[in-house]
């Protein structure tokens, strides 16, 4: 695939670290090695790190002949709710997937204070972690969790859909609604939603946010901590209105919460759907989904009609740490440690569509991101949301709040009024 190198590392710096990227595929991977037994070592994942994650397993294994794995992967509500009661159990796997920052039940900050995770702060790779980025890898000064860059999140899209209908690649939110109009009377689903998964519920507010929020409050997160400021009285109002007036309009597929995930990207990727709010560490997906992967493209989703106002998440992808019960702890340490050099770090961001956290000179990205770099380089590029949020609380409520909305079991203020209270309940 043909990468361009037009990102130098200090534009990376844009993007704060400690994003809650919650995205995986439901996809069960199949096992590497002989068995979880004896001196292997057992990995589990989640789907938007296959790529990257079976490549770097692979490559270690061939170098060190006495390292054996065995390869399993996890839906996010999984990892979130199984995986968490192993380590609390002491029966978890050696190495899995983990969260960077804090706000959900597997990320880097809520295990690493309930003390389930290998401090990996000896390890050199975490001296180059960008002083932006160390929210998203570090508790009370120390290194919990590697992950190879920050992801992007925008519409994945079709352009023989959008071709089909003759629209361009929107600009503003008026031309996003004047697009999937068009879509909709050629027979093209405009949206494609899979809300049934729930970690998908989140995506469209976290692309719509950046703009109705932070663009004209960058300092949103400080007010939130400091009580000053609530998600009830706040742009966020705005931005849960337009994810309804896009259902109201018919701009989803019939019934979003009895749609998958694994649905709604089989239906970009055949046309039957024209685009997809989603993260760039899921592309492959789509591509896989496709028969035409060269056919899809990804542009930022626009919030305002002020093209300047709009601006976008970002943040760091899921990442790997180490069981703090490990009995095979000197392995999983080698095999992070190799994890976390250029090279590696390199290689998987490029398997997942990310742009690598460090780089020995101009960092490659995926053609397909060009679109994002101008917001990087113009400081227009915010965490994803649940990155600064205080407790394991308000991301589920989220889930379960939108789920409610396109259901019409609640209201925006209603919605907003649950977040505020989980928000607010003690860390």
């Amino acid at each position: 695939m043909a990468l361009d190198r037009s990102i130098s590392r200090r534009r990376l710096l844009q993007l704060a670290g400690g994003a809650t990227l919650a995205g995986a595929l439901s996809a069960c991977g199949g096992s590497n090695g002989s068995s979880a037994s004896g001196g292997t070592l057992k990995v589990i994942g989640a789907g938007s790190q296959e790529a990257g994650l079976r490549k770097a397993l692979d490559d270690f294994k061939k170098a060190n002949s006495g390292f054996d794995f065995n390869l399993s992967f996890s839906p996010a509500d999984q990892l979130q709710t199984a995986l968490r009661a192993q380590l609390a159990a002491g029966n978890a796997p050696d190495l899995h997937a983990v969260y960077p920052g804090n706000g959900s039940a597997m990320s880097m900050a809520q295990l690493s204070k309930a003390n389930l995770l290998t401090d990996l702060s000896s390890q050199s790779w975490t001296q180059k972690i960008p002083t932006g980025f160390k929210g998203a890898f570090q508790n009370d000064g120390k290194t919990f969790i590697f992950s190879p860059g920050t992801s992007v999140l925008g519409a994945i899209y079709n352009k023989k859909a959008f071709a089909t209908a003759g629209v361009e690649v929107p600009t503003t939110w008026s031309e996003l609604l004047s697009a999937c109009d068009k879509l909709k009377k050629k027979g093209i689903v405009p949206i494609a939603l899979g809300a049934q998964t729930p970690w998908v519920t989140q995506l469209i507010d976290y692309a719509l946010v950046p703009g109705t929020v932070y663009a004209k409050n960058p300092d949103f997160d400080d007010k939130m901590i400091a009580g000053n400021a609530s998600f009830a009285d706040s742009g966020w109002a705005d931005a849960m209105d337009k994810y309804l007036e896009l259902q109201k309009k018919g701009f989803f597929n019939d019934n979003p919460n009895g749609t998958t995930y694994e649905q709604a990207t089989s239906m970009v990727g055949t046309g039957k759907a024209a685009m997809a709010v989603q993260v760039s560490a899921v592309l492959q997906a789509f591509r896989q989904a496709s028969p035409t992967p060269d056919d899809l493209g990804m542009f930022p989703f626009p919030a305002t009609d002020v093209a300047a106002d709009n601006w976008i998440p970002g943040g760091v992808v899921v990442g790997i740490g180490i069981n703090v019960k490990s009995k095979h702890a000197d392995q999983a340490k080698k095999f992070v440690e190799y994890c976390g050099q250029p090279d590696v770090v390199n290689a998987w961001a490029e398997a997942v569509a990310c742009v690598p956290l460090y780089s020995e000179g101009d960092a490659k990205v995926d053609p397909v991101l060009k679109p994002f770099l101008p917001y990087l380089k113009d400081n227009k590029a915010v965490p994803f949301m649940d990155q600064r949020w205080p407790n394991a609380e308000v991301q589920p409520t989220h889930f379960a709040v939108v789920q409610e909305l396109l259901g019409g079991k609640t209201t925006v203020p209603a919605a907003l009024k649950k977040m505020d209270e989980a928000y607010r309940k003690s860390a």
